[in-house]
């Protein structure tokens, strides 16, 4: 059942009944031409460190149990790690920064995020992305964002029973969790919008609480504009709201 259409994705993810039939439905996704070309450019032509691995090339799965307490909603996969191996943050150091945090916070099985068959199994914790497709410099374009949305916000309406803390990294998947939050919970965000930094945090009745986090790419985290110490108090102030701590 492929999708081909903005009218296709609306329909194949209202349709999913539960999260594998929807990872399955979002894997056969080619609404987004420019997203189709460069993902499967990036998985024929490969980093040379990688030219004898098979590339997943397609779009990207969320990971984590299907009764999260807290939601990691990321920009989108990398060219060259969740577009290399088949699952969101892995393979790439930005997975690198992410897991050892989520480990560190008991939220992990282990630092570590390398292959889709590593062993890595996230605790009370489901990383989803806004965009499902790795794209051209990490810059979906609106168009992209809103035509990949119902496979976000089909996700978090299977998880939302449970789903009590949402942590956005980066502007990108701050901005895309409003639409998102209209779309699943039936709530207008706050007028004037609040605005993304690092900490932010944001409870609109009947949502989960939004907290901030700038994005964990290898710019911010060897720059030091976002260090160990600021991800583990975010981790810690989710687990805290969700009621994990």
């Amino acid at each position: 059942m492929l999708s081909r259409t903005p009218d296709d994705v609306a329909a194949h993810a209202a349709a999913a009944p539960d999260l594998p039939a929807l990872d399955a439905a979002a894997a056969d996704c080619f609404a987004c031409p420019r997203l189709v070309a460069w993902r499967e450019k990036v998985a024929v032509e490969r980093r040379a460190s990688f030219r004898t691995e098979e590339y997943w090339g397609r779009p990207v799965a969320g990971l984590g149990p299907g009764d999260a307490a807290i939601g990691i909603l990321g920009l989108a996969p990398a060219a060259h790690g969740g577009n290399r191996t088949g699952r969101i943050f892995t393979g790439d150091r930005s997975g690198d920064v992410l897991v050892a945090a989520l480990h560190r916070a008991g939220l992990a099985n282990q630092p570590i995020s390398v292959s889709a068959d590593d062993g890595l199994a996230l605790h009370h914790t489901r990383i989803f992305a806004a965009v499902r497709c790795a794209p051209p410099d990490n810059k979906p374009l609106p168009v992209e964002r809103d035509t990949c949305a119902p496979w976000l916000h089909r996700e978090l309406t299977l998880i939302r029973p449970t789903l009590r803390v949402v942590i956005a990294l980066g502007g990108f998947a701050w901005a895309a969790w409003w639409p998102a939050a209209t779309a699943v919970y039936g709530v207008r965000p706050p007028v004037p919008r609040p605005k993304f930094g690092h900490a932010a945090q944001v409870s609109v009745p009947g949502t989960p609480v939004l907290l901030g986090s700038y994005h964990v790419s290898q710019q911010n985290t060897f720059t030091g504009r976002l260090t160990p110490a600021m991800l583990d108090d975010v981790l810690g102030r989710a687990k805290r709201l969700a009621g994990l701590a």
